[in-house]
């Protein structure tokens, strides 16, 4: 039984709080440092004219900050900050970072996973849409300070681009990659 004797709130940002956390856990006194981070959705998109995975190329800091490079390959994705379900942030997501309207209908869900579950423990929900040139409305790229640049992986290199260690791929992306080639590839 966990038993939380105190929490201080260390800074707090836009995004993230950091938080000073004394508890109780197997009779024994704990402290540790917990980010509070909101929960957020990401979408694997197929566009089926180009037989590509629509993914997203972004610059992160953090990882700039470890590899001097700083730019991520990732799932179309947004946070869960709006007063909206997240099938539709989702569906938000989609126009904004990467030019394509979908009804929000033909998003389906793949999964939900967790990341930095030593820190933060931030939960993303994985959904899937298949598109085509005709739902490409415009160029995407997200909001004005995000410089999203939208990128085309051909089916044929999915599974290279997922082992490629030269590149930064984040985990859920890797992780829907390898359902798509599961289910959705090899049965067309």
């Amino acid at each position: 039984m966990i038993d939380i004797k105190k929490i201080n709130t260390l800074c707090k940002g836009k995004f993230l709080e950091l938080k000073e956390v004394f508890y109780r856990y197997k009779n024994q006194q704990k402290r540790w440092e917990v980010c509070s981070s909101m929960d957020s959705v990401s979408i694997l998109i197929y566009d089926k004219d180009l037989d590509s995975i629509i993914l997203v190329k972004q610059f992160r800091l953090p990882v700039y900050l470890k590899n001097s490079d700083g730019f991520t390959y990732e799932l179309c994705a947004g946070l869960c900050d709006k007063d909206k379900c997240n099938i539709e942030i989702a569906r938000e997501e989609v126009l904004e970072e990467c030019g394509y309207d979908v009804d929000s209908s033909r998003l389906s869900k793949i999964t939900s996973t967790w990341a930095s579950v030593g820190t933060n423990a931030a939960r993303q929900e994985i959904f899937y849409v298949e598109v085509t040139q005709k739902d490409k409305v415009n160029e995407g790229g997200g909001l004005e300070d995000e410089d999203i640049e939208v990128i085309e992986l051909k089916s044929e290199k999915v599974e290279e681009f997922i082992f490629d260690e030269n590149i930064v791929l984040t985990p859920g992306a890797k992780m829907a990659l390898l359902w798509w080639l599961k289910y959705k590839k090899e049965r067309g």
